[in-house]
């Protein structure tokens, strides 16, 4: 059983033509983990037995002929989707035995499928970083060169499939969080539309931007994941109505040229290059389109997001769950819970967005970042009047090593490709476009396509061509 070249597409094939069980292919799997998780760290808990009994389950349904498209497919889940009776702890200590007490609705429609749940992985604590060096629980490295970070904060699942030690699995993406690790393994990873995906079960950090959504091999593989995902769901307000998709055949794609001036490394713009090339020889007209406000897209976030993000995480205050404290009074359980529990990053987030929301400042800073936020969104509204998708790279430099990024506005600015299209709730793809060197290694970089709201088809449309080169 060849891991390295297995997708979804090919594993249902194989399953239901019983060429071997869901139990050999889930073990396969639970070997290669053992095997190369302990240098990697994608995985914070691993759900061997459980595991087992599932793949056992959807033999039972292959056998009865009621196989569905993720029946007996081994998938890793991000530490912050909820599981019942499993932990869920965002990769925080503050949640470090906390236990779900109920599925996520992602969840939900998995096991109605069938699928195998191989284990939790790692990420940025509570989602906020681009690298998974912020778990509380140490970092996962990059399976093309463990000296680098696998990208944040859903470094764990894509590691996990990169390395082939999950056949796909679920990321969460806030400002790129899905996309940009993508990129840097060498996966497809897909922000669906707000809305699309239900969020009941995800812990929220940014809950204006938050989206859950697949990290897979191919495009091929990320839409079978979608279709099982999206659709409404009552327990979240945010979920949008169900509607028949109108996918025509996609045929311009707009370039934000002056948007590329933005520090670009000269070899990953190359790629991308290349990437426009491949769809002009497919038939595709790519033309240069002005989105002059795309430019304020990164500081729009790191207010919005973190303004989000103080009034997300006060619930974690040492009383309702999670760790607590013990202190003389009431306000020292808070103080001594939330500074034993939250790492650096969270900290500095909180406080962010607590002075931005304060009084006085938010007029100067949030309220102004939500009008500008407006008018990004109607940047976008106005270039999907004359193109079908707007392609950009999805970071602007490969996987960089561990520690480099230390300056925070640095680390920060690793997010300016893939922010926008979280401010405005529409889709986007990281689609792999080949290959940059550094230091002698063959490091992934992607080519990201942002859609229209709803226009998920077109995406993996346009993906799939640029998936062939």
């Amino acid at each position: 059983m060849d891991l390295s070249n297995l997708t979804i597409a090919e594993a249902r094939r194989a399953l239901d033509a019983r060429e071997y069980s869901a139990l050999d292919l889930t073990n396969a799997y639970l070997e290669s983990i053992a095997e190369k998780d302990i240098d990697i760290h994608a995985y914070l808990e691993v759900w061997a037995d459980a595991a087992r009994a599932e793949a056992r389950a959807a033999d039972a349904m292959i056998a009865a002929g009621t196989s569905q498209p993720l029946t007996g497919i081994p998938i890793a889940i991000k530490d912050n989707i909820l599981i019942e009776g499993r932990v869920a702890s965002s990769a925080s200590h503050i949640l470090e035995h906390y236990t779900a007490s109920y599925d996520a609705t992602a969840i939900a429609k998995l096991k109605a499928q069938g699928a195998v749940f191989l284990g939790r992985t790692n990420m940025d604590e509570f989602a906020m970083g681009s690298s998974t060096e912020n778990s509380a629980f140490g970092p996962t490295k990059n399976p093309h060169d463990t000296a680098r970070i696998p990208g944040g904060s859903s470094g764990g699942s894509a590691a996990a499939v990169a390395a082939c030690m999950a056949l796909a699995a679920l990321g969460s993406d806030t400002g790129g969080s899905i996309r940009q690790p993508a990129a840097h393994t060498g996966l497809v990873g897909l922000k669906p539309t707000y809305g699309a995906v239900s969020r009941f079960g995800l812990m929220p950090m940014g809950s204006s931007l938050d989206q859950i959504g697949p990290l897979a091999r191919t495009v091929g593989d990320a839409r079978i994941l979608f279709d099982v995902l999206k659709g409404n769901d009552p327990k979240d307000s945010t979920s949008l109505p169900d509607t028949e998709a109108q996918s025509p055949t996609p045929k311009t794609v707009g370039v934000p040229r002056d948007f590329l001036a933005e520090g670009v490394d000269a070899d990953v713009l190359q790629m991308f290059e290349a990437a426009l090339d491949t769809l002009r020889a497919a038939g595709y007209a790519v033309r240069d389109i002005s989105m002059p406000h795309l430019p304020h897209s990164l500081a729009v976030y790191y207010i919005v997001c973190p303004a989000e993000v103080s009034t997300n995480l006060a619930r974690y205050d040492g009383i309702r769950y999670g760790l607590s404290v013990p202190a003389d009074s009431i306000g020292e359980v808070y103080t001594k819970t939330r500074g034993a529990g939250f790492g650096p990053e969270v900290r500095r987030r909180i406080l962010l967005g607590t002075f931005v929301l304060s009084s006085g400042y938010a007029d100067a800073y949030y309220r102004k970042a939500r009008a500008v936020r407006d008018v990004i969104r109607n940047d976008f509204a106005r270039a999907f009047e004359s193109v079908d998708a707007i392609a950009l790279p999805t970071t602007a430099s490969p996987a960089f090593k561990f520690g480099e990024k230390s300056d925070p506005l640095a680390m920060y600015a690793e997010d300016i490709f893939s922010v926008p299209a979280n401010l405005a709730g529409v889709p986007a793809i990281s689609v792999p476009s080949g290959t940059v060197e550094r230091e002698g290694k063959k490091l992934p970089v992607g080519f990201q396509l942002i859609g229209a709201h709803g226009s998920e088809e077109t995406l993996f449309k346009i993906g799939e061509q640029v998936e062939k080169a």
